[in-house]
């Protein structure tokens, strides 16, 4: 009994997120032009000559395309987990989660409603980019059917630990915009990582900060994944990191929630 209700009333809170993300798409539309914008940037304005100093080379953008549009998909989930924190915040700061409480629902389901929801719209937002990133001239010909499996279980998983975390960002935000502000690492990590430019083509003061972060292992995994070409240890590491960030922020954001209203 218990089982059902709890599914039953996060199915109840997933539509109710849901609703709200059609009713009010700005926020997401928003948050998904900065990747799009990023990589027509990327590719059409620097992508001649980044081509050249990663390949050592002539310039070659289509391989820059290549290499830029996995870091680009992972950006995307960290820009639009953003509006996870920020739509928590609205509802600590509306009212909406004391009144929950005073309710015969299952404790938890506001959370989870919340978090399948941003899942959802995370992949839908990586769908949404990849499909530019293909117009543009990105090609994944030498991946096979069980790496694309591995590439979309892996996208999955980095959107469910960064939405826990967005969660608890939202939690304690005392409004939306202390929210979007303390989810900007989120965004601010991948443009340190090796999304744009290889790990050893930084300086190497900078390289253990770009290197020891979760976006980078897990932009190597994909990268691999979806050209074709070996990830040697990234797989572990991005698996690792996704299952702590996904525990940190279950526990977190379940510690500030149950807390009592103060």
């Amino acid at each position: 009994m218990s089982l059902s209700l709890a599914v039953r009333d996060s199915s109840t809170m997933l539509r109710r997120n849901l609703l709200h993300a059609r009713r009010y798409p700005s926020l997401t539309l928003n948050l998904l032009l900065t990747p799009i914008v990023l990589l027509l940037l990327f590719v059409y304005v620097f992508g001649d000559v980044m081509s050249a100093g990663i390949g050592g080379a002539g310039a070659d953008r289509s391989a820059y395309i290549a290499y830029l549009v996995p870091g680009l998909l992972l950006m995307t989930i960290g820009s639009t987990t953003i509006g996870t924190a920020v739509s928590v915040s609205n509802d600590m700061t509306e009212g909406i989660i004391g009144r929950f409480r005073t309710m015969a629902i299952h404790r938890g389901s506001v959370l989870v409603g919340h978090v399948i929801g941003s899942v959802l719209q995370a992949v839908l937002s990586v769908v949404l980019v990849g499909a530019v990133a293909v117009a543009i001239g990105f090609r994944s010909t030498d991946a096979t059917l069980l790496e694309w499996l591995a590439a979309f279980g892996l996208l999955v998983l980095f959107a469910l630990a960064l939405t826990w975390i967005a969660v608890g960002m939202g939690l304690i935000s005392p409004n939306a915009e202390a929210a979007s502000n303390n989810a900007l690492p989120l965004i601010f990590l991948p443009l340190i990582s090796s999304a744009f430019v290889p790990v050893d083509a930084m300086p190497g003061w900078f390289q253990p900060i770009a290197q020891y972060q979760p976006f980078t292992p897990a932009i190597e995994t994909l990268r691999g994944l979806l050209l074709g070409t070996g990830i040697g240890h990234n797989g572990w590491l991005a698996l690792a990191w996704c299952l702590a960030l996904a525990a940190l922020g279950y526990r977190w954001a379940k510690a500030v929630y149950d807390r009592d209203p103060s």
